[in-house]
């Protein structure tokens, strides 16, 4: 996909296009690790929080427990 570098405000800027957003998962207000490497090649990392391991264990214990029943017969 080919883009241009556009003229935004004081700045340049590149816009993405909807659809292009939705295939990298990503909405306005996400932050980007932005890194250039050697011969000018740029990188754009979504930084995507890491879940709390403690709701996490939650979750899993709520499962657990909602089918035990199923859990069981499936061991």
């Amino acid at each position: 996909m080919i883009k241009s570098i556009t003229k935004i405000g004081n700045s340049q800027g590149l816009i993405l296009d909807a659809a292009l957003l939705e295939l990298a998962r990503l909405k306005s207000g996400d932050e980007l690790n932005v890194e250039v490497h050697e011969g000018g090649t740029i990188t754009l990392t979504p930084l995507r929080p890491r879940p709390d391991p403690a709701k996490v264990s939650a979750e899993v214990s709520a499962v657990m427990e909602d089918y035990a029943r199923t859990l069981r017969r499936l061991a």
